[in-house]
């Protein structure tokens, strides 16, 4: 089986390369099983070799967690990337967006190749999960499942969303999460309108609904869950609401397939939420990829050409949202599978009433 560099290298005929600067720390964990800070280095991948470039900070870790790795230990980077590629003589190298704007006007000053600025290369490749990448997250979104369950045990009028948020990421870390993916969201009555309103130090009420949106890491790989519970009856609107969200992402689900777009699941949702009244309220896109990151190919919104392919995991995510009212979301991670797809988590998705 060939190595993710090896898949990276046998792209660069395709993409009139023969080299390539990975910036990326995701993408530098991808393909060389380690990453350091942004700014702190890169990843040089030739068409010949790869040697990862970076300071004396980073020399015990990197010998220890990529041992067969060549190393280039310097404080100036760029110039020793230039180096190897004048030595290989490499022609052509491929950039990622994630490169600062002085990087690249060091590259197109001083470069020994030309440069070719190349978007979502490596995160492509990314898409289709390995069997361990997909245990990971099987493990993160089951324990995600598990604290987002406990979570509601605690809730309750006068805790701050705040403080909800922080018992969160305490169980989650007293139970083997490494850390969040992005900052707790918990928004509760007028906030729960604000698809990523920051939990802050408002206090739950009586009859608010709380949207719970959270991702959490185990081995290396996220999830991504989001939940919405209300305090005691919400009223009629954002009960039917609710309803209508819950039918959207199953209706969407049960499409979820290898060789269906982005814009077709999409529209699924859209369109039914539309008939229920509910289309101008959906206000984001119904999904994206995880793993590394929180946001990854392939993405699920109105017009994505994106097609799924079996072994990529994905979130779908409606949601609906009234100003000055509240609003609720239903978020799912699930893996395509050749047949079609498996819910990987399993908090409980019907209206609870607390």
């Amino acid at each position: 089986m060939s190595t993710r560099i090896e898949r990276l290298q046998a792209q660069f005929d395709r993409l009139s390369i023969d080299s390539f600067l990975v910036s990326s720390a995701s993408n530098q964990q991808y393909l060389a099983g380690a990453s350091v800070e942004g700014g702190d280095g890169y990843l040089l991948v030739t068409a010949k070799d790869a040697v990862f470039i970076t300071d004396a900070r980073y020399l015990t870790e990197l010998k220890a967690t990529i041992p067969d790795m060549p190393l280039a230990i310097t404080r100036d980077y760029l110039q020793a990337a230039n180096d190897h590629l004048q030595a290989v003589g490499a022609t052509v190298l491929g950039i990622e967006d994630s490169l600062s704007l002085n990087e690249y006007q060091w590259l197109d000053e001083h470069l020994w190749t030309d440069i070719v600025p190349l978007a979502g290369v490596v995160d492509n490749l990314r898409q289709i999960k390995e069997p361990a990448e997909i245990a990971a997250i099987r493990k993160a979104t089951a324990l995600t499942s598990q604290g987002v369950t406990a979570l509601f045990d605690q809730l309750h009028v006068g805790m701050s969303e705040r403080q909800a948020a922080q018992w969160l990421e305490r169980w989650m870390g007293d139970h083997g999460s490494t850390g969040t993916s992005f900052d707790t969201i918990v928004a509760s009555g007028k906030r729960a309108a604000w698809p990523h309103g920051s939990a802050s130090d408002k206090l739950l009420a009586d009859h608010d609904m709380v949207t719970i949106d959270c991702g959490f890491y185990v081995d290396g790989y996220t999830s991504d869950v989001t939940r919405t519970v209300a305090l005691g009856d919400p009223g009629e609107l954002l009960k039917s609401a609710y309803q209508a969200v819950q039918t959207t992402q199953e209706k969407i689900m049960a499409a979820v397939k290898p060789g269906v777009t982005g814009g077709e699941l999409d529209k699924i949702g859209r369109d039914y939420l539309t008939t229920q009244g509910y289309g101008e309220a959906f206000i984001h896109g119904t999904g994206h990829g995880i793993g590394l990151d929180i946001h990854e190919g392939p993405n699920i919104g109105r017009g994505w050409p994106d097609v799924m392919a079996a072994n990529e995991v994905i979130t779908v995510e409606p949601g609906v949202y009234f100003a000055d009212q509240g609003g609720l979301r239903i978020e799912d991670d699930l893996l395509v599978t050749p047949e079609g797809h498996e819910t990987l988590t399993t908090a409980p998705r019907n209206l609870i009433i607390l």
